[in-house]
């Protein structure tokens, strides 16, 4: 008989609405805790018939069954945090709020009043119910329409979101998020209200519609970090920036616009490991094949990108370079993460344009290499001291294999090579290699 080996976790609670799409309600709750590290439980406040193009249909279920849900799961866990999504009926909400006052954790109330098309979705009497609701809550996080609903001021930037915030901290909730994403702008502004003061976190506007259970994502994100007891501000600060690349990697699922990807995170940590071999798998190949005719004087990197990378430290590369040596080239030292900064910036850049791209190369540029890629045939790009290497990439029907910058004063002249697979970046550079060498 072998010895168990149990995992201990933060629990969190989640009272809301199933989506049979799986895009939002109890589901993306459960998925996003999950991918935070909690063990998530379940209060069903309804069921819905749903998918990525719409719903079909509800059904309310009867507070008992709602409030047994709650007792079972409080009875015997060791909740540390819940939110609320879509608690549908008037009987629910007043249900939840009488059961909240007891709750010895902190709670995140998602108020889902206002549909995407703009539609309300709970009777008058349904949202007044919110406001009690509302003071056994340690964060409310309403989008601009429901902000508008509760405090009865229109949100169309920063400065009214902080006045909706003010009046919606008068029914007794610790601090309120307003969420920016139905504000026009090409920034999200997410605006953070407590008693004392106001913050905003802001993030660039991904051109996608595939938005569907973005809110029910970022109250559990939040919810997820509350029970692990991080304190409210750096847990919502997390959860937003969960919520970007979340939206911005989206599941492409469905006939509809998809939905929010709840497990990216998760991922992109585990292909981590996997993307420092495959930068290791290319160097090798590099060193075997002796490409010292295309070392640039600076050294030549490898960088490879983790999956849903967006930032260098997300990237892997040979700290201090590949040089020229004796017998031919060798990495300076191994790899790892965040070790190269001027071919990272460049990759990460570029995936902007082409989010598929995750490996590159830098070379020498000069007009031997400058025949080779002529020879070769591949879609060639360049840049000059104007402009960002990256920004080759804009406005092109066909992703470049290569990018080459002449240089200018005080800068070498160059050749980066990109590719999607370790596999193509290797075979590109030695076939480079070999090109210039006929």
């Amino acid at each position: 008989m072998r010895t168990p080996a149990p995992d201990a976790r933060p629990v969190a609670l989640t009272i809301a609405g199933s989506d049979s799409g799986g895009g939002a309600g109890i589901q993306a709750d459960l998925a996003t805790m999950t991918a935070h590290g909690v063990f998530g439980t379940s209060a069903i406040s309804a069921v819905t018939a749903q998918h990525t193009r719409g719903v079909e249909s509800s059904f309310a279920l009867p507070p008992a069954e709602v409030e047994a849900q709650i007792e079972a799961v409080t009875d015997d866990f060791a909740v540390g945090a819940a939110k609320t999504g879509m608690l549908a009926t008037t009987e629910i909400v007043r249900l939840v709020a009488e059961r909240a006052s007891s709750f010895d954790f902190p709670l995140v109330v998602d108020p889902v009043m206002v549909a995407s098309s703009g539609d309300r979705l709970l009777e008058p009497e349904a949202e007044r119910a919110y406001e009690d609701l509302f003071g056994e809550a340690t964060l409310a996080t309403p989008n601009a329409d429901e902000a508008e609903v509760l405090s009865g001021i229109e949100v169309t930037d920063v400065e009214s979101a902080r006045e909706a915030g003010d009046a919606i901290l008068e029914t007794g909730v610790d601090a309120v998020l307003l969420k920016g994403g139905h504000v026009p702008g090409e920034t999200v502004r997410d605006v953070f209200v407590t008693a004392d003061d106001a913050r905003t976190f802001e993030h660039p506007r991904i051109g996608t519609d595939a938005t569907h259970g973005s809110g029910c994502a970022l109250a559990s994100a939040i919810t997820a970090r509350l029970a692990k007891r991080e304190p409210l501000e750096p847990a919502v600060e997390g959860a937003t920036d969960f919520l970007a690349r979340a939206v911005r990697y989206y599941y492409d699922v469905g006939e509809g616009h998809g939905a929010v990807n709840h497990a990216v995170e998760l991922r992109n940590a585990a292909a981590r490991e996997p993307t420092a071999e495959a930068v290791q798998a290319v160097v090798d190949r590099l060193v075997a094949a002796d490409v010292s005719g295309l070392v640039p004087e600076v050294g030549m990197n490898v960088v490879g990108a983790t999956p849903y990378a967006e930032s260098i430290a997300e990237t892997a590369a040979v700290e201090g370079r590949i040089t020229r040596v004796l017998d031919g080239v060798q990495p300076n030292r191994g790899v790892r993460f965040g070790a190269s900064s001027h071919l990272a910036d460049f990759l990460v850049s570029a995936r902007e344009y082409a989010p598929d791209l995750r490996f590159a190369v830098n070379c020498r540029f000069d007009e031997g290499v400058e025949r080779a890629l002529e020879g070769l045939e591949w879609p060639v790009a360049e840049t000059d001291r104007s402009s960002e290497p990256a920004d080759a990439f804009g406005d092109r029907e066909t992703t470049p294999a290569a990018v080459i910058d002449r240089g200018d004063v005080g800068r070498e002249a160059m050749t980066r090579l990109v590719a999607e697979e370790p596999e193509t970046l290797a075979d590109r550079l030695l076939a480079l290699d070999a090109e210039v060498g006929e």
